[in-house]
Parts: structure tokens; C-alpha cells; sequence
């Protein structure tokens, strides 16, 4: 591996072969068969390979990939040191660092079952819990500490943690830490430890920066990596929904409504955006909770515990809030931003598709931002299915097929259940029962929205291409089309340059769609094709202009009654300032 040298690469294996413990410390491998774990993951059982015994690590694995697992496999020799048992009242002998709060304490909830039979006393230091209490269960003697950079280096500094004794370090997730600026505390951390300890660097890709600080910190450093890196989370479907920017947050609300996930993720780009979105699917009746960096880490905690015992269904978060979060049956992502760049798309999608579970990633695409989003995907060489979101009458016959397919209709009657199913029948028709059941039924679920018809298909592919190499649209396209007026002209400076993409938001039409634009004094006429007419006035009738403008449409285009063209302004003869008659340059004069 270029950039730090004693290293190479090591790929893990396609499938998974190993049914046994045999390389895996006795009592952890007594955890895994009590947790129900048939097999180990490829990353996990390259960790704990001949050739990684005992060596520094530089690992890369796909989200989802048992990743928590794979390192507390990794550290237990390490620690033990051939014990079966950890002694008591021990300084710390393994230390993970962790970007956020809520990765570090689902590391440390994994670790401790992980670890329950060696004996070993884990504990958490983050950010926003009460230093105190940290500090009192530190001096009590704890085996493996795990913590948020910050946090860790306050402990250290006030004497508090004393990593003197560390065997092993874990630097989980490390490019989000040096993303997120915590590279000055990292160094300290490190630089604090024991030189003769071994230091296992896992993060999901591996840029220079974190070659560097493998090549500062580790020795002879073994490179894993599955074998197709850079490849999608295949239990992960992916689909692409093209929206009208104003019909976004309702094609979300049928989104949920339609594949009644048993928990739904739904990403942000702003905490402002998370609030909105929360505060509306809330409205709706959605049991729903938020997260963001804004809220304390009491309020985050109980989000997180909300989902995990379903009380919510769906968790609306922000891409640092929720980053290396497993929620259990998590089935249901969707994009309601676009993600700034491939890591965020694959680190977004892989909250679900985890551990062998099927998983579905849905991106709401607004129609003015198809190519970005196409740019994206391939960048995540991932394949979409492209598509509309589904509409109120789709979630309708989705209810219908979901209520007629209840397991609960097909389970037999308890001898207590056929005496008042019969009392019911006495007293009812079957007709009216079944209502009654379909009625409870829909009281649970919020009504699905009416959205806006589907943005049609980019028209004229074969035709001349432009400038800007999209197909040029002929005088014959517009046949049959509308004319609109629009309360912007000359007077106001309007010009067809920033008309049109004005016309294009607010009706959200592309410009393939916008004929010719007329501009007079006081206002403006623009043709739009036959087409797309109706769709965009009936947006225009719904939601209006979100401008200080008008749009009304004409009958007779051409035709304006507004004032007349003004006359041309003469320049004045006097310069007001210097009272000075104005006078032309002698070469100007000639």
C-alpha cells in the first residue's frame, strides 16, 4: 500500500466458509453461538487470519459488514494475553475511539455482550454525559474503555484515564474523525499510549490523510480489504423517484405510507431540515423521532432507544447525527436531500442491508437535479430504478392488498375466540364486521397525498442538439400550446435570460418545455407547450409563485393593456454637481 510502508493488502474472501470458532478466544467464540451467529463475516474472519495475529491493522469493509465485531475478535488475544479471564480492578488495557457519541456507546453496548463471559468491565466516555460519573466508574477499574476523541483527551489531561497500561487501540471510523477535525486529539490520544501496543485503523475508504497517520502510528501494518471495495451493498435496492421540488416532503409521506417499513431512516441535509421534515411527518400521525447534532445527548439517546424497542418507526436525522448507527429492521432509507457526494450515498444507504437483511435506499429526486443525481449514482456504481412516487390511489391498493394478506385472517380461532366470533355474528352481518375491521385498520394509518402528475420524459432525443447539448426544441413542439402573462417587463428589467428559469422553478417545468418570451413594459408573455400547459397552470393555481409576481393566463397573447413603451430620456445638458454645461471631447465633436 502506497504511503506508509511495511504494509500490504489482503482481500477478504467472497463467501463465507468458516461454520466454526477454532481461531476465536474461547469466550467471545461462547457469545457468538449464544448470540445466534452461524458464520463469520469475510471481514471478520480476515482479522483473526495467521498472518494478522498480532500485527498492527488497516482495515476497509463495507458498512454493515460486522465491522464492531470484527475489531472486539481482533483486540481479545491481545488483551487476554492467553487468559481465559480478565483480573480485576485492571487499568485499561483497550482503548476504541469513535467519532460520535452514539457510535461510541453502540460499540459499547456491542462489546460488552461480546466480552461478558472474559469477565471485562467496559465504559463509555462521550461528550455530553456527566464527566463525573465517568470519572468515578474509570477509577473503580475498568478492561476496555471506548469514547469520543474530545471526551478521551479531556479524561487523559485531567488525570482521570490513564492509558499507560493500553495493549490495544481502535481507531473506528476514522476518516469521518479527521472529516469532523478531531486529527489534533487523535494525535494526542496516540501519542499518549504505549509504543509496544497494537493499533487496528479501520475506516471506509483509505485517502492520504489517513494514509499518513497509519504510516505515523502503526508498524508494519497489515492492509484488509474486501475484494470489491468500491462495489454497492448488494442486499441493498436502490430507486429513484423523480419529484416536483414543491411535492417532495408529500411523495416521502406516500413513499412511507406504501412499503410500511417496521423502521425507516429518512436523511437531511440540515438540522433545519430535520426538524421541518420530523415536525411534519409527526402532524401526520407517523411515530417519528429526530436526530441532530443540535439536540443533547439525553434527548439523542432516548430517539435511538425509541426505535430500537418500537415505539417510533422512523428516525429523521442529519448525515453526522446518524453516522455508524444500527438500528435493528431497519428496512427503508430514503434520501429526502440528495447526499453531497458517493461516501455520504453509500454510508447513508448502508443503515440498512445489514447482517444478510434485505434493504431498500429510495432517493427523492427533484426533476431540476436528475443529473446530479445520475452523476451520483454512477460515481456509487450502483444501479436505480428510475420512477415516480407512488400516488394516493398505488398506496390505496397497497392497503388493500396488505389488510386481505394478514397473517392474522389465516391463524386459527382460539376456543375463546370462536364463542365471540359467533356472539358477533349473531348480532352482525359479516359485511359489517369486515367494515369494521377495515375501518380500525385505515385509523392506523395516516391518509396517503395527492401528488402532481408525473413529470413527463425529456422529449426530442433525436433532435438538432444545442449549445448545451440538450435536444433543441422546433416551432412544431409548441403547437397547440398556452400563452401566460407574468407582471415583470421592461419596467422591472426583466429579460428572457432570468425569466426562464423563473418560470421553470416556480411551475416546474424544464426549459425544453418554455417556447417563445415576449417582453414588454409592464409585463411579460411566455408560451409553454401543449403538454406541459395544464400541468404547470395547475401548479401555479395551487401553490402560487413564491415570487412578488403575478401569472395569469392569456387568451389572445400578443395583446397588453398596459402603459405605453416609455419615451427615450435625453441626456441632461448640465452636470448637476459642478454646475458645468456638459461638452464633447474634440475627437467626438469631429
Amino acid at each position: 500500500m502506497p504511503g506508509f510502508a511495511g504494509a500490504y493488502r489482503v482481500d477478504c474472501p467472497k463467501v463465507s466458509t468458516m461454520n466454526t470458532y477454532d481461531s476465536v478466544t474461547p469466550a467471545l467464540a461462547r457469545a457468538l453461538a449464544a448470540r445466534g451467529y452461524e458464520s463469520l463475516t469475510p471481514v471478520q474472519q480476515a482479522v483473526i487470519a495467521a498472518d494478522a495475529d498480532g500485527r498492527d491493522l488497516l482495515v476497509s469493509a463495507q458498512t454493515g459488514s460486522g465491522k464492531t465485531v470484527a475489531f472486539g475478535l481482533a483486540m481479545a488475544p491481545t488483551m487476554l494475553n492467553g487468559a481465559e479471564r480478565f483480573e480485576r480492578g485492571s487499568l485499561p488495557l483497550g482503548l476504541v475511539v469513535a467519532p460520535t457519541r452514539e457510535l461510541a456507546l453502540q460499540v459499547c453496548r456491542e462489546l460488552e455482550w461480546l466480552y461478558e463471559s472474559t469477565g471485562a468491565r467496559v465504559a463509555s466516555c462521550v461528550g455530553g454525559m456527566d464527566m463525573r460519573q465517568e470519572r468515578q466508574v474509570l477509577s473503580g477499574g475498568v478492561h476496555l474503555v471506548v469514547g469520543t476523541p474530545g471526551r478521551l483527551r479531556d479524561h487523559i489531561e485531567r488525570g482521570s484515564l490513564d492509558i499507560g497500561s493500553l495493549r490495544a487501540v481502535v481507531l473506528d471510523e476514522a476518516d469521518e474523525m479527521l472529516d469532523l477535525g478531531f486529527r489534533e486529539d487523535l494525535e494526542y490520544i496516540l501519542d499518549a499510549a504505549p509504543q509496544q501496543r497494537r493499533t487496528l485503523l479501520f475506516s471506509a475508504t483509505v485517502p492520504q490523510p489517513i494514509a499518513a497517520l497509519a504510516k505515523r502510528f502503526q508498524r508494519d501494518a497489515l492492509r484488509i480489504s474486501t475484494v470489491q471495495e468500491r462495489a454497492p451493498h448488494g442486499d441493498i435496492e436502490y430507486r429513484a423517484l423523480q419529484v416536483a421540488p414543491s411535492e417532495r416532503e408529500n411523495a416521502i409521506i406516500n413513499v412511507l405510507r406504501y412499503f410500511d417499513a417496521r423502521g425507516a431512516m429518512v436523511f437531511c441535509a440540515t438540522r433545519m431540515g430535520v426538524n421541518h421534515l420530523s415536525a411534519r411527518l409527526a402532524n401526520r400521525g407517523f411515530d417519528v423521532v429526530a436526530l441532530s447534532g443540535e439536540l443533547t445527548q439525553n434527548i439523542r439517546s432516548q430517539a435511538l432507544q425509541s426505535m430500537r424497542d418500537g415505539r417510533a418507526r422512523i428516525c429523521v436525522a442529519t448525515d453526522v447525527a446518524a453516522r455508524g448507527i444500527d438500528l435493528p429492521e431497519l428496512d427503508l432509507v430514503i434520501h429526502a436531500d440528495l447526499p453531497a457526494n458517493r461516501e455520504a450515498l453509500l454510508h447513508r444507504s448502508g443503515r440498512t442491508g445489514r447482517a444478510g437483511r434485505k434493504g431498500l435506499c429510495v432517493l427523492m429526486v427533484p426533476h431540476n437535479r436528475r443529473q446530479t443525481a445520475q452523476r451520483l449514482i454512477g460515481a456509487a456504481n450502483i444501479r436505480a430504478e428510475w420512477g415516480k412516487p407512488p400516488s394516493a390511489t398505488e398506496v390505496a391498493a397497497q392497503d388493500r392488498q396488505r389488510i386481505l394478506n394478514d397473517a392474522t385472517l389465516s391463524a386459527p380461532l382460539m376456543p375463546e375466540e370462536a364463542d365471540f366470533a359467533r356472539d358477533l355474528l349473531a348480532l352482525h352481518s359479516p359485511e359489517q364486521i369486515a367494515a369494521a375491521y377495515l375501518r380500525l385498520q385505515q385509523a392506523n394509518r395516516p391518509a396517503p397525498e395527492e401528488l402532481l402528475e408525473a413529470l413527463p420524459e425529456p422529449r426530442l432525443r433525436d433532435a438538432p442538439q444545442g449549445r448545451s447539448g440538450e435536444p433543441r426544441p422546433s416551432r412544431e413542439s409548441f403547437a397547440g400550446g398556452a400563452w401566460f402573462s407574468i407582471s415583470a417587463g421592461h419596467k422591472q428589467n426583466a429579460e428572457p435570460r432570468w425569466l426562464l428559469p423563473l418560470i421553470c422553478r416556480v411551475g416546474h417545468l424544464t426549459k425544453r418545455d418554455i417556447g417563445a418570451i415576449k417582453v414588454f413594459h409592464g409585463e411579460s408573455h411566455f408560451e409553454v407547450a401543449a403538454d406541459a400547459a395544464e400541468r404547470f397552470w395547475d401548479q401555479i393555481e395551487r401553490h402560487g409563485t413564491g415570487e412578488n409576481l403575478r401569472i395569469a393566463r392569456l387568451q389572445q397573447p400578443g395583446q397588453v393593456a398596459d402603459a405605453p413603451k416609455p419615451k427615450k430620456l435625453k441626456k441632461p445638458d448640465w452636470d448637476k454637481q459642478n454646475k458645468k454645461k456638459f461638452r464633447k471631447p474634440a475627437q467626438d465633436r469631429a
